[in-house]
């Protein structure tokens, strides 16, 4: 792993996140060292930059653990302050007691490292009387609901359009896999093409967990949010269709591993592949159909009616390739469930 890759992200994040963090910072200093005199207000300012959190749900579980270790590191490094002094050593004690302490409670990690950082900050910085204690509680308190209140109040973020994008890659990609496996049944397929058909056909796995994780996010994102009310359909559309797309995807990689794994070149002059790659076609018309239609009611008026509707006349294969043809039918027959159900869910035309 490169150093590069260890300390850099995919991507930036908005400059709008960025911003929002510098001005919970600076108003959580300003306003935590004019209510609480003594001390810089560090604890203040480390609080609101933590809180500043990508959705609204996160700030408020940040400002939560980060006031919970804050609170639990103070009571470690007081107790230990009072009984010891805050030396070189008991500082270091503070920091392992504060750890042991964790790992009883079972806290979360991000929990666990502000117990220990409170309690070596307090014993390193100030001293362990209680007013002092008090006092740096107080300032993470603010601190935590002003980083709480600026990510409330600036935009609060809605993380709707990358799980629209991440839809649209799965959509595109399953009709693109379908129409390959269309090609491959038509004209032969030497070795290489049948492994990368098959390799393709599996990277559409990837695609699905990525449209989870994105659709998680944009459930999160709108988790307490006052701009959710507009978006809450739109993303209940993209859960349905992921839910739909999944069974989908699993269907065609089974006959796609089916297709590679019995293929010889006499199986294009099956009758019966003909009318298999049409309905393929015709499913990856729908899956587009489904994909162009995700979260935006406004098109429907009008769609185009879904295209696996009609009837399969299937020849008798022959005794070579029966247990081929027999599972892409099944297969298929299951994709044309799931894409009735599909426009059934966002009330296409059937």
């Amino acid at each position: 792993m490169s150093v590069s890759a260890t300390i850099r992200s995919a991507k930036r994040p908005p400059i709008l996140q960025v911003a929002k963090s510098a001005v919970a910072t600076i108003a959580a200093w300003l306003l935590a060292g004019w209510l609480v005199p003594g001390p810089l207000p560090v604890f203040a300012a480390i609080a609101a930059l933590l809180v500043v959190q990508p959705s609204i749900n996160q700030s408020l579980t940040k400002g939560v653990e980060r006031t919970v270790g804050v609170v639990v590191g103070v009571i470690v490094a007081s107790l230990l302050g009072v009984a010891f002094g805050n030396a070189t050593w008991v500082i270091l004690l503070a920091v392992v007691a504060a750890l042991l302490l964790v790992w009883l409670l079972r806290m979360t990690p991000g929990t666990g490292n502000q117990v220990g950082i409170s309690a070596m900050l307090v014993l390193a910085l100030g001293s362990a009387s209680a007013g002092y204690a008090i006092d740096r509680v107080l300032e993470t308190l603010i601190g935590a609901a002003v980083g709480f209140a600026v990510n409330l109040a600036i935009v609060p973020p809605v993380a709707i359009e990358p799980a629209q994008r991440a839809i649209d890659r799965v959509g595109s990609e399953l009709a693109a896999a379908m129409d390959r496996l269309v090609a491959a049944t038509q004209t032969p397929q030497s070795p290489a093409e049948l492994a990368d058909l098959l390799a393709r056909a599996r990277a559409l796995r990837p695609l699905l967990d990525d449209a989870e994780q994105a659709i998680g996010d944009a459930e999160d994102s709108l988790t307490l949010n006052p701009r959710a009310r507009g978006h809450r359909d739109r993303l209940a559309e993209f859960r349905t269709t992921l839910d739909r797309f999944g069974p989908i995807a699993t269907q065609l990689i089974g006959m796609t591993r089916a297709f590679t794994d019995r293929y010889d070149a006499s199986v294009v002059e099956e009758p019966t592949m003909a009318a298999i790659a049409e309905q393929l076609t015709r499913a990856a018309h729908d899956v587009r159909l489904a994909t162009g239609r995700a979260g935006n009611a406004s098109a429907r008026e009008g769609a185009e009616a879904p295209a696996l509707t009609r009837p399969l006349s299937v020849a008798a294969p022959s005794s070579d390739h029966w247990v081929l043809i027999g599972s892409l039918l099944v297969d298929l027959e299951r994709i044309h469930a799931s894409l009735a159900e599909l426009a059934s869910s966002r009330r296409l035309p059937e």
